[in-house]
């Protein structure tokens, strides 16, 4: 029985998703409409073999960045945007929904769920908090949620690559893609050296040609525990983003779908566990933490009010 593994987000078999609108406020922003990505297509648009590549997906074009810009000055343009998104993102409030299943291959049926919604909020001191508005009890069983799954959810699977982040990543620049109405330079990113302790991106990277910012990341977090007793695993993922407030693109959406393969131990047999994974970060609303007196005598709260609890599961 595995002891641990890593709750991350893939895309082998991405059933069709529509996302849901964010706000009002954003109804008319751009939006990446996440479409059916199974393991052949995965490895299709990881090759360029764009023959596999699902609705959506225009074929991959080598061509150098328009413009007469440089693949490194597209770089530098990128990160300093993601380096403005990274900080703009601590400034909103939003909703953050997990669901890990596992799944018996034998039914096709869920054997095993982890959930919990959180919404992530700001203190009137600029603290950041979270608060758990719906978690069923636990029923995973041939799996267990670690500490690293927790951190690849708040900081990895809404992958960010900053200025800052750069010297860790060789990054080479693979040509263009059109998705949906997006034209989209692509990247390959992965790290230069895999320093103990510490998790690193290794994939592919979708960026707009027009706002110079991630729109779709398609790979998956290394380096994986693979030590008898402390496996810690996890399959590829793939974060779809969404334009919010018309300028910042924010991840709101991120599944995963594989088989982990665990190790015999202690006299047990090795095991296989087709995981599925999605994240859903939704209600993105921009803190604003100043109160104003209206004309009545009262005092008005520019701070949006946390969103109500789903109702409970049937």
């Amino acid at each position: 029985m595995p002891t641990s593994r890593t709750a991350k987000a893939v895309r082998n078999h991405f059933l069709l998703f529509v996302l849901l609108p964010i706000s009002a406020q954003v109804a008319s922003a751009r939006v990446l409409v996440p479409h059916a990505i199974t393991p052949l297509v995965t490895s299709a648009l990881a090759s360029g073999d764009s023959s596999q590549d699902p609705a959506g997906f225009g074929p991959l074009d080598p061509a150098p960045p328009a413009n007469g810009l440089t693949p490194e000055q597209i770089i530098q343009k990128f990160a300093a945007r993601e380096s403005v998104f990274d900080k703009a993102r601590q400034n909103y409030l939003f909703r953050q929904t997990v669901k890990v299943d596992t799944i018996n291959d034998d039914n096709g049926k869920v054997d095993g769920e982890y959930q919990q919604v959180t919404d992530i909020s700001i203190s009137p001191q600029g603290k950041r908090e979270e608060h758990v508005v719906f978690a069923p009890q636990n029923t995973l069983e041939r799996v267990m949620m670690s500490p690293a799954d927790f951190q690849d959810i708040e900081h990895r699977l809404p992958f960010v690559l900053t200025t800052e982040q750069l010297p860790q990543y060789d990054i080479a620049y693979l040509g263009r893609q059109k998705i949906d109405e997006l034209d989209t330079y692509v990247f390959d990113a992965k790290p230069k050296v895999l320093e103990k302790g510490k998790r690193y991106y290794q994939g592919k990277v979708w960026v707009d040609q027009q706002d110079f910012q991630i729109v779709l990341v398609n790979g998956k977090n290394v380096p994986d525990d693979k030590r008898k007793g402390h496996e810690d695993l996890s399959p590829p993922f793939t974060t779809y983003y969404e334009q919010i407030d018309g300028q910042f693109w924010f991840p709101t959406y991120t599944k995963a779908e594989g088989t982990l393969h665990f190790a015999a131990q202690n006299g047990a047999l090795s095991q296989e566990v087709h995981l599925k994974t999605i994240v859903r970060y939704t209600d993105y609303k921009r803190f604003r933490g100043s109160a104003r007196i209206v004309s009545t005598g009262e005092v008005e709260n520019n701070t949006p009010e946390t969103p109500a609890p789903p109702p409970p599961r049937k």
